[in-house]
């Protein structure tokens, strides 16, 4: 060992490899035996060893080269002497140990395989932490032979310190499977003299930081005893432990709580705790001495192992307490911490106590922590990481994985994806920080300060997840909003909403798209159904919600833990965390997020907030404190996200980029004041979906699946870019009002369709963009200046993939730079067409913008050519560091030229002082801060020095001198390339910052390349048809004020329905409302009841229309053969039917409030589509029995068979729609088939056969189609079953009956079962005569007897209703209208079967 006495020791092969001699790292080793007790052999380098002559010769006796007064070494020199006096061949009869050194373990093992959970073992790690010997168990040979010649030499040699290594896999073979145990270096042991050591609080512990907080990993087996101190290599006993903090770079030798200093990735044995010395470990090595049995098996967890931290009683669930020392029962329990009892945490070593320090303030997140160049997850976390991220166990008894900091991005996002929260933790300073640190205490240090420091680096959630080099991307081009909602309960209506419906709460909202830094805010009032606040999440669906604790109401928690159940759900506390507006304006204010540079480019007022957040700060406020009126509320929630994020550690990076926008409501013109006819209310306004529409229809995703599979927006979605993607989702959830708009999209696309080979080239360049919103994003929290302080402390972090990381960033940048380069090729390409555009839009977005030209495109030529020509990317891109051209950076090439200028000053001094001196021999010598000394050979100084030469060195022949002006200038030079080397190693952050100073010409480029690619996505769909197999129109959209608002579609298919139920192609249909067609009689009534057969197509007409609107008006081609329509401003649908659980609403209820939303906010120019109101109130009864099962098999219910409505088990809730062309009964008859009840059978229905309902549904279907009819006027298809409904409305003109068609073959009114029904799926006037249910009884399979038991039901039941309308009707006759003929007619009715 460096350091460590000569020793004597003789040659010898090694026992496995049968070698005495090797070659590493272009060095000789030799293998050496030496002599002691107990024996030891190992490798040592060839220059350490010289020839030994015996103990007598003189360089081994005092004062010689060999000589040493430790206690081991004259038994080792007898040793020796005895040896030499021995023949060689006796020589090999000598033991030899086969123990296993460090410098037997193969060199391959010297880097950690990334793939390894490990958290130390690199070469650096254990160059830091000295020599530490793994000991196996120990065989001696007695006997056996060498073959080398060599071999019996008597040596002394040198041990050489190197680098811990592991053991290869042939030394591993031969040896036995070693048994491990953790040792804590603390921990006490019985009848263990090193008990002194322990750590007792209060007292100053005596070891270095070195030896404070690490384990070893020592064999169960191996003897007590300890070898003598100064042995060459020293054993278990006496192993040197290593440092959590006294690591080489970034402190890579750190031992974590428990953490062996072997340890292996792959599954190893279980391990038993050692019997004859059976020693609790302390909280020191992740343990405690409340173990109990457990069993500990690596590599995987078993179903009986217990871990250490499952013991610990202030862990469990029942007992564990918040920061506060709250209890879960308490009102006020904050989960998110976690109260750790003081006597555990001071018994821990310094690594664990930081640990439990940062899970007590996020016990709700999982930690990442860094050791060395591995992130290491401990206890719960551990678990988790198996479980969900597929790692392994380490050994031992405590829970514990991990893996390489290069693998950060991919694991982080694995947890991040399915719920959890991560957090990052990394060392902040090097072990020279730490040593210069405790060297500058006032006090001693303690071991608590001797570990180099670790920081909450960054957490990251779904909400708040950023574009990083270091913690990854976002894998999808989706929006992660993080939304934050203030709600204030209003006692009386404000009078600040328009609708007929009072407004009985306000909301005040921000949501976040952290990806790329987009801030909204919004505050309006809502009604009790909280419409706006629905439409609001449908719209931006967030993946976190940020409430304040106690605030909401139970309708909008309900809402939020319904509709976004998915979603991350963060409670605040009133104030300290959820801020209030004046304590939103004050931070901000403090903060000064928003810096000159924003100001000078007009993105931020000389207050120092952007435009949007000065409009919302008080006008009589002049340090823009105070909150404006009707503020207060998108403040605080605004206060929220901001507070979030801090905590976060990613405010900085997103508030600094300005980018703030103000959410209005869509429908916040679109009051109801009497003159809602008055089409100039639709000029700039957007169509209105809400998220029960969006739903209904499937524009974003499918009710079967939860994807975009068979959706509007996948059939629409050819983009080529990401930010494409997410403009055309956009676009699609708010299609335009206003027929120029419209109009001015379709010609864009008619531009696009006319020129199909720039197209294709367009195409072709836009495929090969990156994501430019997202890097612009990145490259701006790259070029941040670091702050400092313990607000940033990821500018503090080490990082071993420091280079690899630049490189990404250089790889990031130079993929922006190549993105515009592809996107303005992009634009040029449509150069040349642009005169012939009709579209004011595309022509816009396709040109530059200029004096002469209204164009959006950014002219980029210029930043472009300074940017490709400002450093060579070829050379930054393989090195990981940029070295700017002369002339990118002025201070850079400033700090150049004054090297430049002081080195030939310092030349021409040179010159003057050898011609003063008379010698031309005059150099400079020396490096350093010792550079420039004037040599000046002897003889050359005749004369007497001058007095202005200090001597500094001399040497033979020559002195060597400073003057004055030396020192002078060498200090300017120094600190002139002090200021070249700080900006070179800044020169990346102040490229990135620099390039970031144009974000807004940077990112108009994006929009502009955004809209062309949805305009391209529309053109694709409108030119191949959609693939539906059919022609497609251009829709003409008009508002005239001499007409009532009107649709027209003429052969229309489903956009997204490409073949029938069975495979066939699409019946097209022609859908008219407001038309008056004399050719086939239709009237120019706005409201139509269709009816037909059940699995007819109603639903599908239905959807079709709804979709064919949104389609339209969002300024796209449609498949019909025309298309005419008056501007829709919302569509509102009431399809299916399901209830809401969890909220405690039935299926009626639930299709009441649907309807009752409908009629408060429904306009004359509104669509609805309304599917079979009121068919939910049935009775369900014993009678509902009779209709299915023949009168002799009715069971008893007091023997156990019950029916009951609404019930939680086995409910048969199928909708009553064309999907696929299943519906409701069909679901039913394949519950009803497989049971031949017995009396012991319990089931449970839920309105089964549901086709036909009670008259409280009838009577409230009837009020609502006047209502939508005569009242309000708007489009209208409603659906129903209801035959009387369609009688009361026969002859109103205000109302047209439509069906759907069917063809009826072997009509049977007595058995129904032989009836076939062929559906023509086509949509023609009048009403159809049945709803032929048993139908769909036969095609579900239900057995013949009970439909035809059901179809005499069915015949009671309509003799009953028959004989009750005549009844009515003889009473309400007017008595001169008696007659026989009249009383015949009505006898006629009642005997009709």
């Amino acid at each position: 060992m460096q350091g460590h006495p000569w020793w004597p020791s003789m040659v010898c092969s090694h026992p496995v490899s049968g070698s005495h001699i090797r070659v590493r790292d272009k060095q000789q080793e030799i293998h050496v035996h030496f002599f002691g007790d107990p024996v030891t052999r190992g490798w040592v380098l060839s220059n350490a060893c010289k020839p030994y002559g015996g103990s007598t010769i003189r360089s081994a006796r005092k004062g010689g080269l060999f000589f040493s007064t430790a206690p081991g070494m004259q038994q080792s020199l007898k040793q020796a002497d005895s040896a030499m006096s021995l023949p060689r061949k006796k020589r090999f009869e000598i033991p030899v140990s086969t123990k296993s050194s460090d410098d037997d373990e193969s060199g391959e093992d010297d880097d950690r395989e990334e793939g390894s959970s490990l958290g130390n073992g690199t070469k650096e790690d254990d160059d830091c932490n000295g020599l530490a010997m793994e000991v196996d168990g120990e065989t001696v040979i007695t006997e056996g032979k060498h073959e080398n010649e060599n071999d019996g030499k008597g040596l002394i040699s040198q041990r050489v310190k190197r680098s811990k290594r592991h053991t290869s896999p042939q030394v591993r073979d031969n040896q036995h499977t070693k048994r491990r145990r953790l040792i804590d270096s603390c921990s006490e042991s019985d009848g263990n003299e090193e008990s002194a050591d322990d750590f007792k609080p209060g007292e100053e512990n005596a070891e270095s930081s070195s030896e404070s907080d690490s384990h070893s990993e020592v064999e169960e087996n191996s003897p007590n005893e300890e070898s003598e101190p100064d042995m060459p290599v020293k054993v278990k006993g006496k192993q040197r432990k290593a440092s959590f903090g006294a690591s080489k770079v970034s402190g890579g030798g750190d031992q974590v709580p428990g953490q062996s200093l072997k340890m292996q990735r792959s599954p190893c044995t279980s391990h038993q705790p050692n019997k004859a010395n059976n020693t609790p470990l302390k909280p020191g090595a992740m343990d405690t001495k409340e173990k109990g049995n457990t069993t500990v098996t690596d590599g995987g967890r078993d179903d009986h192992k217990i871990w250490n931290h499952e013991t610990l009683d202030w862990l469990k669930e029942d007992k564990r307490m918040d920061a506060k020392r709250h209890k879960s029962n308490h009102p006020d329990f904050d989960p998110t911490t976690l109260y750790i009892p003081e006597r555990y945490i001071h018994e821990c070593t310094p690594g664990v106590k930081r640990w439990w320090e940062i899970k007590a303030t996020m016990f709700d997140t999982i930690i990442f922590f860094k050791v060395g160049k591995f992130y290491e997850l401990y206890h719960m976390d551990a678990v988790v990481g198996v479980e969900e991220l597929g790692l392994l166990f380490m050994k031992g008894s405590w829970a514990h994985s991990g893996f390489p900091e290069a693998s950060l991005a991919r694991y982080a996002a694995g947890l991040v994806q399915k719920g959890f929260k991560v957090a990052r933790v990394e060392q902040t300073e090097t072990p020279e920080m730490m040593e210069a640190r405790c060297r500058n205490m006032a006090r001693a240090p303690s071991k608590f300060d001797k570990v180099v420091r670790r920081e909450v680096c960054r957490i990251i959630t779904k909400g708040t997840q950023t574009c990083s080099v270091v913690d990854g991307t976002l894998g999808e081009s989706d929006s992660h909003f993080l939304l934050a909602v203030k709600e204030k309960e209003l006692s009386v209506d404000t009078g600040e909403n328009c609708q007929e419906e009072p407004a009985v709460r306000r909301f005040g909202i921000c949501f976040v798209d952290a990806s790329i830094g987009r801030f909204c805010l919004g505050e309006f009032a809502d009604d009790r159904h909280c419409s706006r606040f629905r439409t609001l999440i449908a719209h931006h669906v967030p993946v976190q919600v940020l409430i304040e604790r106690g605030s909401l109401s139970t309708e909008v928690q309900k809402i939020i833990r319904v509709t976004l159940a998915s979603a991350l759900q963060e409670q605040l506390v009133p104030g300290s965390q959820f801020w209030d507006a004046s304590k939103t304006l004050k931070i901000l204010a403090e903060e000064e997020y928003f810096g000159k540079e924003k100001i000078e480019a007009g993105d931020a007022r000389p207050g120092g907030l952007p435009p949007v957040l000065q409009e919302m700060t008080a006008g009589t406020d002049a340090l823009g404190l105070s909150a404006a009126e009707d503020c207060e509320l998108m403040l605080s929630a605004l206060g929220a996200c901001f507070f979030y994020l801090r905590k976060c550690l990613v405010d900085r990076e997103l508030i600094s980029m300005g980018n703030f926008e103000r959410y209005v409501p869509p429908d916040i013109a679109s009051c109801r004041d009497g003159s809602d006819s008055n089409p100039s209310q639709l000029f700039g306004r957007q169509m209105i979906l809400d998220g029960l529409t969006l739903a209904n229809l499937e524009v974003l995703r499918n009710s079967t699946t939860g994807t975009t599979e068979a959706t509007l927006l996948e059939r629409l979605d050819s983009c080529a870019t990401p930010f494409g993607k997410r403009l055309l989702r956009q676009w699609l959830v708010a299609p335009l009002c206003h027929p120029k708009s419209i109009n001015d999209r379709l010609d864009a696309l008619e531009d696009l369709m006319a020129i199909s080979e720039q197209v294709t080239k367009v195409k072709e360049l836009l495929r090969k963009l990156p994501d430019l919103e997202r890097l612009l994003s990145k490259i701006h929290s790259i070029g941040l200046r670091p702050r400092g302080g313990s607000s940033d402390p990821d500018s503090r972090a080490i990082f071993y993939e420091e280079r690899e990381y630049s490189r990404r960033k250089i790889a990031d940048f130079l993929a922006t730079i190549d993105g515009f380069q592809t996107a303005q090729k992009a634009v040029y390409t449509l150069k040349d067409c642009l005169s012939g555009f009709k579209s004011r839009l595309l022509r816009r977005v396709a040109a530059e913008a200029g004096e002469e030209s209204d164009g959006l495109f950014p002219e980029l030529t210029d930043d472009l050519k300074y940017w490709n020509t400002a450093f060579d990317h070829t050379k930054a891109h393989s090195r990981g560091d940029i070295e700017p051209k002369p002339g990118f950076d002025p201070e850079y090439d400033q700090a150049l030229a004054d090297i430049k200028d002081i080195t030939q000053n310092l030349m021409d001094y040179l010159e003057r002082q050898g011609k003063r001196i008379g010698c031309r021999k005059l150099r400079y010598w020396g490096t350093g801060r010792n550079r420039f000394q004037l040599e000046v050979p002897d003889g050359a100084l005749v004369d007497s020095v001058p007095n202005e030469y200090q001597l500094k060195t001399t040497k033979k022949g020559c002195k060597r001198y400073w003057t004055p002006e030396i020192e002078r200038l060498l200090g300017k030079l120094t600190a002139a390339e002090d200021r070249r080397t700080a900006l070179q190693n800044d020169c990346l952050r102040r490229l990135f910052s620099h390039f970031d100073s144009s974000y807004q010409r940077w990112i108009a480029a994006v929009e502009c390349v955004s809209v062309l690619d949805v305009l391209l996505s529309l053109a694709n769909y409108s030119e191949s048809g959609g693939m539906v197999g059919g022609s497609m129109c251009r829709p003409t959209v008009k508002l005239s004020k001499k007409r009532m608002p009107w649709l027209e579609l003429r052969e229309s298919r489903h956009p997204c329905v490409f073949r029938g139920a069975f495979g066939d192609d699409f019946i097209p249909n022609d859908i008219l409302i407001g038309v008056e067609d004399a050719d086939e009689g239709l009237s120019p009534a706005r409201c139509v009841l269709v009816t037909g057969p059940n699995m007819g197509g109603k639903s599908t007409l239905m959807r079709q229309a709804g979709l064919t609107i949104v389609l339209a008006q969002l300024g796209c081609f449609v498949p019909a053969e025309s298309c005419f329509l008056s501007p829709v401003d919302r569509v509102f649908t009431r399809l299916g039917a399901s209830d809401r659980i969890m909220s405690g609403e039935s299926t009626f209820f639930v299709e009441l409030s649907e309807t009752s939303s409908i009629l408060r906010h429904a306009t004359t120019h509104s669509l609805v589509l309304l599917d079979e109101l009121g068919k939910w109130l049935c009775n369900v009864n014993i009678s509902l029995l009779e209709r299915m099962m023949p009168t002799d098999e009715i069971p008893d219910p007091n023997d156990g068979f019950i029916f009951a409505e609404g019930s939680l088990v086995n409910v048969v809730e199928h909708s009553c729609e064309l999907k696929s062309s299943v519906v409701a009964l069909f679901g039913v008859c394949r519950e009803i088939e497989p049971f031949m009840l017995s009396a012991s059978d319990f089931v449970l229905f839920d309105a089964a056969g549901r086709g036909t309902a009670t008259y409280d549904g009838t009577a409230i279907a009837s009020a609502v189609v006047h209502e939508l009819a005569q009242n309000i006027g708007c489009r209208t298809l409603f659906s129903t079953h209801y035959h009387s409904l369609v009688e009361d409305f026969a002859k109103s003109t205000s109302v047209r009956l439509g069906h759907m068609a069917c063809m009826v073959e072997n009509e049977n009114d007595d058995d129904p079962s032989q009836e076939t029904i062929t559906f023509l799926y086509k949509f023609v006037g009048g009403a159809c005569p049945k709803s032929y249910g048993f139908n769909a009884a036969r095609l579900a399979g239900l057995p013949d007897e009970v439909i035809k038991q059901g179809h005499r039901k069915a015949q009671e039941f309509e003799r009953s209703t028959n004989a009750l309308r005549a009844f009515r009707k003889l009473f309400t006759m007017p008595r001169k209208k008696i007659c026989a003929k009249s009383v015949a007619k009505l006898l006629k009715l009642v005997s009709e079967p």
